[in-house]
C-alpha cells in the first residue's frame, strides 16, 4: 500500500538522498538545489510513501514553453507559475522499492495534477532506456536533446493535453 502526496520541507532531505542513489553525481540534484527549488514552487513536488517511509518522489517547475532547457535545473527564477507546460526535473524511487510500479503510480498523478491545473502539457528528458516507459504515458519521443545536463545524453519527450 502506498499513498501520493504533495511534499513537505521535511522531505526534502530524503528526496535529495534518493536522487543521489538514482543518479549518478553530475546528474543528481544535490540538496541544496532541492531546498531552492522547494522554496520556489513547493506545488510541484510530490512524495510517494510505503509504510510511512519515502520512497520516490516527483517534481518539476512550470515553464512556458514545451522545452525544457538546462538553465532551469539551476535557475529557479525561470519557473512561470502562469506557464503552460509542467516540466519533470526528476523521477526516482528509491531502488529497494523499485518494480512496485510506484515510478508509474507518481507519473500518472503527476500528469492528473498537470491537467487539473489546465496546462497545456508536460516535457521531460530522459536516457534512451526509459523512452518507451514515458511513451506508454502517452509522451512523443522529439528526438535527441540539446541537453548536456551531468554530461549525458538525453532524449526529448512532449506529452500534449
Amino acid at each position: 500500500m502506498y499513498k501520493i502526496r504533495q511534499a513537505m520541507k521535511e522531505d526534502i532531505s530524503r528526496m535529495a538522498e534518493i536522487e543521489e542513489i538514482c543518479f549518478s553525481e553530475s546528474e543528481a540534484a544535490p540538496l541544496e538545489s532541492f531546498k531552492k527549488r522547494f522554496s520556489a514552487f513547493p506545488e510541484c513536488f510530490f512524495v510517494l510513501e510505503s509504510g510511512g517511509i519515502v520512497v520516490g518522489h516527483i517534481n518539476g517547475c512550470i515553464y512556458n514553453a514545451p522545452e525544457l532547457p538546462d538553465a532551469l535545473y539551476s535557475d529557479s527564477n525561470l519557473h512561470c507559475p502562469q506557464g503552460g507546460y509542467q516540466t519533470v526535473f526528476g523521477l526516482a524511487v528509491d531502488p529497494e522499492y523499485q518494480n512496485l510500479g510506484y515510478a508509474s503510480a507518481l507519473i500518472k498523478y503527476f500528469i492528473a495534477f498537470s491537467q487539473n491545473r489546465k496546462h497545456k502539457g508536460m516535457v521531460l528528458t530522459c536516457k534512451d532506456h526509459l523512452v518507451k516507459f514515458y511513451q506508454s504515458f502517452g509522451f512523443i519521443h522529439q528526438g535527441v536533446s540539446d541537453s548536456s545536463h551531468g554530461g549525458a545524453q538525453w532524449n526529448d519527450m512532449l506529452l500534449t493535453f
